[in-house]
């Protein structure tokens, strides 16, 4: 398995050591700094974007020939959606590698499809680099949906009481690096627990062959009436509508059921809240239908692909 602290610093993900790496996310961030500086320092071209645009994206991809390119779903999901994306060649590309946030199956299918299943690779970390997880689209295939098996230090799936839960089943996932750690939190605690294993709040369950599937964060789920709501689910399905460029999904108090599901919605074009809910019906259970919908004219995420859902509801209040 390659050695994920390399990452990014070329022959890797399909990354040549002296080939051209698109950098289309913001450089403050930890992902496309240590990806373009990794390629920087073993002789690759950087083209960088002062900010992400999917047809100029696509432009860069063909007039300079790149080879590689580190991206958030947001990004792929808007590439996706170019009505004319077929006119742009991407035959250069060797790999892209996807982080930062969960990608929507179909988002990541359409990539396969677009570029080849051996060309597509997703890496699941925080910044502190407790565990990675890396698996490539050939492999992801055979599991869809899944993140891939620990590549780095060790994950284990816990209940609230600190148990580990059966397989197959959705608890908190935790962490524990090879080798101690040294960073520490300026003005938060990290969650850690006694024995040294720590957390990012992230949820989520390994299936039998130990293969690890993320459901969302801890403090995004919504409680509606007694169920268990995680949004992530929730956007990958709006996502899918072709009208919908991006996408939020929060809990916002409701006197009966305690929280709502209240989607926030970019839209391209204007289509009524009943249009949304016929065509989440064919792929959301009843109660996971956002009961409102919001729209907004800017991006609900930033360029590079998060979402603060819990300023978002907290606005909301």
């Amino acid at each position: 398995m390659t050695d994920p602290e390399s990452a990014g610093l070329g022959g890797i993900f399909g990354a040549p050591l002296d080939g051209v790496q698109l950098v289309p996310g913001p450089l403050y961030h930890n992902g496309p700094f240590v990806f373009s500086t990794g390629g920087m320092f073993v002789g690759q071209h950087l083209v960088v974007m002062p900010r992400f645009d999917a047809a100029t994206a696509l432009q860069a991809i063909e007039e300079h020939g790149v080879d590689f390119a580190m991206l958030v779903p947001t990004m792929m999901t808007r590439m996706l959606k170019l009505p004319d994306r077929e006119r742009y060649d991407v035959s250069s590309l060797k790999g892209i590698l996807h982080l930062a946030a969960p990608c929507p199956p179909h988002v990541k299918e359409g990539w396969i499809d677009w570029i080849g299943a051996e060309k597509v690779w997703e890496l699941y970390a925080g910044t502190e680099a407790q565990g990675v997880t890396i698996i490539s689209g050939t492999e992801w295939l055979a599991h869809r949906g899944t993140i891939g098996k620990p590549a780095e230090g060790t994950m284990k799936v816990l209940d609230p009481e600190g148990d580990e839960v059966p397989r197959g089943e959705v608890g908190e996932i935790w962490m524990k690096p090879p080798e101690q750690k040294t960073y520490e939190y300026i003005g938060a605690e990290a969650r850690r627990n006694a024995e040294g294993w720590e957390s990012l709040g992230d949820m989520g369950w390994m299936d039998e062959d130990g293969y690890l599937y993320i459901a969302d964060r801890r403090t995004d789920l919504i409680l509606a009436g007694g169920a268990n709501i995680y949004p992530a689910e929730v956007e990958a399905a709006l996502e899918e509508h072709p009208a919908v460029l991006s996408c939020a999904v929060i809990g916002v108090p409701d006197e009966d059921l305690g929280q709502r599901v209240h989607a926030i919605v970019q839209l391209s074009t204007d289509i009524t809240d009943d249009e949304l809910r016929t065509f989440l019906k064919e792929r959301l259970v009843q109660y996971k239908i956002p009961r409102t919908f919001e729209r907004v004219t800017e991006p609900v995420r930033d360029d590079a692909g998060k979402v603060r859902r819990s300023a978002l509801a907290e606005e909301r209040k």
